[in-house]
C-alpha cells in the first residue's frame, strides 16, 4: 500500500492519524512491471475528439476517509471528456468489448456531465474555478448524474499537475462559444450512414420524407399531413423545419403568430386517435390583439374538432401539472442525498435517509409524471379520444409527457433505433431548450457556483419553505387568475374514476411486453434506482477481477432468470399439486378443520383430543345442558 497505511476505523468516527508515511514514489515500484508488461492502455478518440492534456501515476481512490486505496493510471482530458485509463485496464480491454459503452466507458466524464470541481489542501475541501494559485493535491468531480470520483495528485509531477488541474477547470467552466461544443467537430469528422430502411437506423426527422416515414408507420397519414412551411426555419427557430398538422388546416395559417396556437402531430395509435402539442399563444395587454387570438384560436378548434378528429381533449401542463421550478427544487433536494465525499457524511445523514427522500419529493414527481402519461393513454385507448397537450413553448412537459406515452404504448420506441428516433423527435427536433436547462454555454459567472443545474440561471433561486401559504395559496391564485378552477376540478373528479377502472383492468391481466406497457404508479412502488441512488456505496476495487458494474449486472441478469424459471415450474405444478392434496385430505380427514379452506395443505389428524372413555362419559349423561362444569385438563394440546 502506497502513501498512507492506516488501519480502517468505524463508519462514524474519525479517522485515525497515519501510522506510517512512504517516501517511495509508485512509479519507482511498478519500474519493473511496466518494463515487462510494454502495453500501456490506450485511448479510444471519437471521430474529431482531440486530446488537450494528460497526467501520470494519478491515484484513482475509494471514497473512504480511513484508508487511501485505489488503482494508479493515466487522467486525461479532451475536447469531449475527462477519462481515467487504469493500468490494470489492459488485461481486460479485449474480454469485456461486447459489455462496453461504445461512446464513454465506465471512467469517463463527459465534460457537459460535470457539477462541481473540488480541489483538497491541507485535508480542506474548496470549489476550484477560474486561475488557480496553489494546485490541489486531491481533485474531486461532482456529476450531473450522480457519480463521485476522487483523483489523487500527490504523486504525480507538478507540471503534469497544473496543466491538467488548468485543463479541466477551463473545458468544463469556460465560456464557450456554441461552434465550440463537440458536438460540431463530432459532426463533421463522423461519417454519414446513410441506409434505405429507416426501421435499421435512427430517423432524425430533419428531412420531409422522414416524416411522411413516420406517419405510415403509426398509420396516421389518413388525418395529418407534413408541411414544410418552417424551413430555413423562416417561421420560428422553436420549431423544427418540418412538422405534420392536421390536413385541413391550411399552411398559410401556420406563420400566424410564429406558429403558436398551431395543433403539431406527435403520434398517433392503432385505434386512429392521436396525440398533438400546441404551444400557447403570447400574452397581450391589447384588447384588439385578443380579440385576434381568440378568433384564431376558435378556427383551430373548429378545424380540429370536426370529423374524422371527432373529440379532441386539451391538458393544459402549464396550469394543472407540475411546474419547472417545482420539479427543479425537488432534483437539487434529491441529488445532495447521494453526492457524498466519505463515509463520515453518509453516517450522519443514514438515519434520516427516509425522511430526506421523501422531503425531496423527488419520487412524488416521478409518481406524478408516469400517473399523467397514462391518463393520456386512458383517453387514447379506452376513450377512443384525441389529446392535445398544451404548454407555453411546448417544449419541456410536453416533451417529456408526449416521451412517456409513447415508449409505454409504441414497441417500436422500446426499440435501439425506435427510442433513439423519438429522442431525436421529441427533444431535438421539438425545440427542447438544451443550452438553457443544463447551462452548457455557462455564460453567467457571477451565478456559476451558485447555480441549480436543469434549469437557467434566472430560474434557479431556491423556493421559500414548503407550506399552506406558498404551495396552496400560489396554485389557487393561478386557477383563478386563469378562471380555470371549477373546470379543473370538475375534470378532476370525472377522470379519477375512470381512469382506476381502466388501470386496474389492464393491470388484471398478462403481461403484453409487445404490446402497452404501464408501470407501477402506486407510492411505495416508485423505488430509487439501486445501481446509482441506493445510498452512498464506496466504489469497490476488483483488481483483475473485472469491473463491478459488469460483473452486478451479469449476476442480476442470472438471477432474473432463475427466478422466472421457478415461476414457471410453479404455475406447472402448483395447480396440480393443490387439486391432489385437497382430494388427499378429503379422503383421510373424517371432519374438516376450523381453519378450511385455508389449511388444506395442512394435514390435522382425526384422532379425538379426550381419550375415548371421556367421551363415552359424556355420552351418558341424559341432559349436558343442566351438568355442572368441571376443570379437565387436556395437558399440552
Amino acid at each position: 500500500m502506497l502513501g498512507k497505511g492506516v488501519v480502517g476505523g468505524g463508519g462514524g468516527t474519525k479517522a485515525p492519524k497515519p501510522s506510517f508515511v512512504s517516501y517511495v514514489r509508485p512509479e519507482e515500484i511498478h519500474t519493473n512491471e511496466k518494463e515487462v508488461t510494454e502495453k500501456e492502455v490506450t485511448l479510444h478518440l471519437l471521430p474529431g475528439e482531440q486530446l488537450l492534456c494528460e497526467a501520470s501515476t494519478v491515484l484513482k481512490c475509494v471514497q473512504e476517509d480511513s484508508c487511501q486505496r485505489g488503482i494508479y493510471g493515466r487522467l486525461v482530458c479532451t475536447d469531449f471528456k475527462i477519462a481515467f485509463l487504469g493500468d490494470d485496464e489492459s488485461a481486460l480491454d479485449n474480454d469485456e468489448t461486447q459489455f462496453k459503452n461504445k461512446v464513454i466507458g465506465e471512467n469517463d466524464i463527459t465534460l457537459h456531465c460535470v457539477d462541481q470541481i473540488y480541489g483538497v489542501f491541507d485535508e480542506k475541501k474548496k470549489t476550484l474555478f477560474g486561475q488557480l494559485k496553489k494546485y490541489p493535491e486531491k481533485l474531486i468531480i461532482h456529476c450531473k448524474d450522480l457519480r463521485v470520483f476522487h483523483f489523487c495528485l500527490r504523486y504525480t509531477k507538478e507540471e503534469e499537475v497544473k496543466r491538467i488541474v488548468s485543463g479541466i477547470i477551463h473545458h468544463t467552466q469556460a465560456p464557450k462559444l456554441l461552434k465550440r461544443l463537440f458536438l460540431f467537430s463530432y459532426a463533421t469528422a463522423a461519417q454519414n450512414h446513410t441506409a434505405t430502411d429507416p426501421k435499421n437506423h435512427a430517423v432524425m426527422f430533419d428531412t420531409l420524407q422522414d416524416w411522411c416515414w413516420e406517419l405510415e408507420r403509426t398509420k396516421g397519414n389518413m388525418k395529418y399531413k407534413a408541411v414544410s412551411v418552417n424551413e430555413g426555419y423562416k417561421v420560428c427557430e422553436r420549431l423544427p423545419a418540418y412538422f405534420v398538422v392536421p390536413t385541413p388546416l391550411p399552411e398559410e395559417d401556420v406563420p400566424r403568430f410564429h406558429g403558436h396556437g398551431i395543433p403539431i402531430w406527435c403520434w398517433s395509435c392503432h385505434s386512429g386517435c392521436a396525440l398533438l402539442k400546441m404551444s400557447a399563444l403570447p400574452k397581450e395587454q391589447d384588447d384588439g390583439v385578443l380579440q385576434i387570438q381568440k378568433n384564431f384560436l376558435d378556427g383551430i378548434y373548429k378545424t380540429i374538432h370536426r370529423p374524422p378528429y371527432e373529440i379532441v381533449k386539451t391538458e393544459d401542463l402549464s396550469s394543472n401539472f407540475l411546474s419547472l421550478q417545482e420539479i427543479q427544487t425537488a432534483y437539487s433536494k434529491f441529488k445532495q442525498l447521494f453526492l457524498i465525499d466519505n463515509s463520515t457524511e453518509f453516517w450522519d445523514t443514514d438515519i434520516k435517509w427516509f425522511s430526506l427522500l421523501e422531503s425531496s419529493s423527488w419520487l412524488d414527481i416521478i409518481r406524478r409524471c408516469l400517473k399523467k402519461a397514462i391518463e393520456i393513454i386512458e383517453c387514447l385507448e379506452a376513450q377512443n379520444m384525441n389529446v392535445l397537450l398544451l404548454e407555453e413553448n411546448a417544449s419541456d412537459l410536453c416533451c417529456l409527457v408526449s416521451s412517456l406515452v409513447q415508449v409505454m404504448m409504441d414497441p417500436h420506441c422500446r426499440t435501439r433505433f425506435g427510442f433513439q428516433s423519438l429522442v431525436q423527435k421529441e427533444w431535438i427536433m421539438g425545440g427542447h431548450c438544451f443550452l438553457d436547462r443544463c447551462n452548457h454555454l455557462r455564460q453567467s459567472d457571477k451565478e456559476e457556483h451558485q447555480r441549480q443545474l436543469s434549469l437557467p440561471l434566472t430560474q434557479s433561486k431556491s423556493s421559500p419553505k414548503r407550506g399552506f401559504f406558498r404551495e396552496e395559496t400560489d396554485h389557487l391564485i393561478k386557477n383563478l387568475l386563469g378562471k380555470r378552477i371549477s373546470k379543473l376540478i370538475n375534470s378532476s373528479e370525472e377522470l379519477q374514476d375512470n381512469f382506476r377502472e381502466f388501470y386496474d383492468s389492464w393491470r388484471s391481466k398478462p403481461p403484453n411486453y409487445h404490446g402497452l406497457l404501464l408501470p407501477h404508479i402506486e407510492g411505495p412502488e416508485i423505488k430509487v434506482w439501486a445501481q446509482r441512488y441506493l445510498r452512498w456505496i464506496p466504489e469497490a476495487q476488483i483488481l483483475g477481477g473485472g469491473r463491478v458494474a459488469t460483473l452486478s449486472k451479469l449476476l442480476e441478469t442470472m438471477e432474473e432468470v432463475q427466478r422466472l424459471q421457478e415461476k414457471i415450474e410453479e404455475r406447472h405444478h402448483s395447480q396440480e399439486a393443490l387439486q391432489a392434496e385437497a382430494a388427499l385430505l378429503l379422503r383421510t380427514s373424517a371432519r374438516l378443520s376450523s381453519l378450511f379452506p385455508f389449511a388444506l395443505l395442512q394435514r390435522h389428524s382425526s384422532k379425538p383430543v379426550l381419550p375415548t372413555s371421556g367421551w363415552k362419559a359424556l355420552g351418558d349423561e341424559e341432559d349436558l345442558a343442566k351438568r355442572e362444569d368441571e376443570f379437565v385438563d387436556l395437558g399440552d394440546v
